[in-house]
């Protein structure tokens, strides 16, 4: 070839300029990747990039970026400031709270992260059957007079949701504003997504997907950044949230139906002033996806009597944020802890901050219990969690597992007998820095006293995993968790 007549080696120029690329690459993620970032979660894109320089950075580019636009960021913050201002007045009227020094501080901590103030006088029920779950948003959407807010990581329309969907729609008709937000790719994937969009296109109802990523429209972002809250708000008088979704327990999978799979979940129905909380949460998804100012529809904090005694905290958490609010507000909770801590998480694959936590408050004499799936639903994150299970043992944590096939989808934990948080958030890296969250932080009352009544329910219906049955699983099993305890850090 004519290369080679005039001495010019091509495959040789070749191999020296990937080789250079190669390692410019390389050198480039040195400097780049760490910004910003866990060194856990550093180390494990490095890791990718350099045994898979091309690809690597092709996912780096995709999944790279964890942070919203700045049109957002700049939205949250400028709520943060209106809900701080008019508040003022309830802040220096204070709470009656006369609890420990350390729950007023993670209230205290709560307010500078996330803006809103404790309030009391709210009524929390609990519910952990799911049909009863549904036919009670139902019954309050029936009975909606102004407006009804909706906001679930993932909606479907089954038998079982179909009356809440005919609610709705009900309501729009008869003049009731209804909005409804779901998110886009949570949603998607569920079977008989159109049929949905058909059901509320004809409708009254006003619906926006979450975070939608539709490159060909110019809506482009990192495709697992999500809006995992879950809650619905009624004219502002009823509010409920948790960890369910909305759609039927086996999430219209035939091979869950098959094998008996159905999620078990912890929602709560509440009342009193921090529903305009939740609701204010609402409004704020609502104007990220509409540039819709729902101000003057917020009725906040006009209750004139108290319809329970449980002082209340909404936390909400995301990548709108820069502090990590539910990360921080678990681990100052865990630290405080002196008797008992209860964790009830589907996906615990905490970073190192959360593990120091609870294992320190193990070691040092607190009784911690964990309880998750004894199988989970997601193969990665199960296995990243197993291999948390060692190092949680050794440090005298009792785990135990709910039996398969169901899956314990409830997101909730519980502080000595002072705090009970419930919400959206599960314990992992993708709950503290990709997903859109909304936490509860619940004191005095008869609420703690509820959430133990949940957990003694799981407790006897689990069984403990003991470490020296978990240390001689089989070499496989031990490689599998630890593979995906490292992807579980590419965030």
């Amino acid at each position: 070839m004519w290369w080679s007549l005039t001495g010019f080696d091509l495959s040789g120029w070749t191999a020296t300029v990937l080789a250079v690329v190669d390692y410019g690459i390389r050198i480039i993620a040195l400097g780049v990747v760490p910004g910003n970032r866990r060194p856990t979660t550093a180390m494990a894109w490095l890791l990718c990039i350099f045994f898979l320089p091309i690809p690597g950075i092709i996912l780096f580019s995709l999944f790279g970026n964890h942070r919203l636009s700045d049109h957002r960021v700049r939205r949250q913050a400028e709520i943060n400031r209106a809900v701080r201002e008019n508040t003022k007045e309830l802040e220096a009227e204070g709470s009656n709270y006369g609890g420990p020094e350390w729950v007023l501080n993670a209230a205290e901590l709560n307010r500078r992260l996330g803006s809103f103030p404790t309030l009391d006088g709210n009524k929390v029920d609990l519910q952990r059957d799911y049909a009863e779950s549904i036919d009670m948003m139902t019954r309050a959407v029936e009975k909606a007079a102004r407006y009804v807010h909706v906001e679930f990581y993932i909606m479907g329309y089954d038998a079982q949701t179909r009356q809440f969907f005919q609610a709705l729609k009900s309501a729009a008709a008869r003049g009731v504003t209804v909005r409804l937000l779901f998110d886009h790719i949570g949603t998607l994937r569920i079977k008989g997504y159109r049929k949905m969009l058909r059901e509320l296109r004809n409708s009254d109802v006003q619906w926006r997907r979450m975070l939608p990523v539709e490159p060909f429209r110019g809506r482009w972002r990192r495709p697992d950044l999500r809006n995992h809250r879950k809650l619905v708000v009624v004219d502002g008088a009823v509010a409920f949230t948790g960890s369910q979704n909305l759609i039927e327990p086996a999430y219209h999978k035939g091979r869950n139906r098959r094998s008996g799979r159905k999620w078990v979940e912890l929602m709560a129905r509440v009342e009193g002033p921090v529903v305009d909380e939740l609701n204010v949460v609402f409004a704020t998804d609502w104007n990220a996806e509409t540039d819709e100012n729902l101000e003057r529809e917020l009725s906040l904090y006009e209750w004139t009597y108290d319809p329970g005694n449980v002082t209340c905290q909404v936390v909400p958490s995301g990548p709108g944020f820069s502090t990590e609010n539910n990360l921080r507000l678990f681990a100052s909770l865990i630290y405080s802890a002196s008797d008992r801590i209860s964790i009830t998480s589907p996906y615990f694959v905490p970073d190192d901050t959360l593990l120091y936590a609870v294992t320190t408050a193990a070691q040092r004499g607190v009784e911690v219990e964990l309880f998750v799936s004894e199988k989970g639903d997601q193969f990665l994150v199960d296995h990243a969690q197993r291999s948390y299970y060692e190092a949680l043992l050794r440090a005298g944590i009792r785990i135990y597992q709910y039996p398969k096939p169901l899956v314990l989808h409830a997101k909730h934990f519980t502080i000595d007998n002072e705090v009970a948080v419930l919400g959206s958030s599960n314990m992992d890296m993708r709950s503290f820095s990709l997903n859109l969250e909304v936490s509860m932080m619940m004191f005095d009352g008869t609420i703690v006293e509820q959430m133990r009544r949940v957990e003694d329910t799981y407790r006897a219906l689990s069984k403990e995993l003991l470490l020296e049955d978990w240390v001689d699983r089989p070499l496989w099993q031990r490689y599998i968790d630890n593979v995906a305890r490292l992807t579980a850090t590419l965030q």
